[in-house]
């Protein structure tokens, strides 16, 4: 598997990629994290003329995608009911979809991440269970509630390189 950035060539299919994630979701107990429009074709554009939309490959098939960062994000600047591992520079990554169809194309982009910074954080819905999952399997620690620029409520998690 290799990871590379994505350009708007891919978008059909990272389209394709986020509305079988969100019926996955909807499938498994978490029908209002993305709803039926979460993330917008725009924001995906946005994500991907900025430079912060990234895709797993492997022989030629995209697997996934994510945005990745090593930037500040303010809904990360105040956490509730716990506390972050520390306040070092860090990345970030958000909507994160798999195709489905290979096993560990997830962890794999979560340890690409890891090794651009040594110091992730990432957040998730209280119903989204396969990602709390995943995090807890790939090593995260679970540090408390982060509200989004919505209000809404997001559980944080952060990993910090060995």
């Amino acid at each position: 598997m290799e990871i590379r950035k994505s350009s708007l060539v891919d978008l059909k299919e990272i389209l394709a990629i986020y509305a079988q994630a969100r019926q996955f979701m909807a499938e498994n107990g978490n029908p209002d994290q993305w709803g039926s429009k979460h993330p917008p074709e725009s924001l995906i554009k946005q994500d991907i003329t900025t430079g912060y939309s990234y895709i797993c490959l492997e022989s030629g098939r995209i697997l996934g995608v994510f945005y990745f960062a090593v930037a500040a994000d303010p809904t990360y600047a105040k956490i509730y009911a716990g506390n972050w591992l520390n306040e070092s520079p860090y990345g970030v990554i958000h909507r994160m979809a798999s195709a489905g169809g290979k096993k560990g194309a997830a962890s794999f982009c979560l340890d690409w991440c890891l090794a651009q910074c040594g110091n992730l954080r990432i957040d998730t819905h209280q119903n989204n269970l396969p990602m709390q999952n995943l995090l807890k399997k790939n090593g995260f620690a679970r540090c408390g509630i982060i509200h989004l620029e919505n209000g809404e409520e997001r559980i944080a998690f952060q990993k910090i390189s060995e």
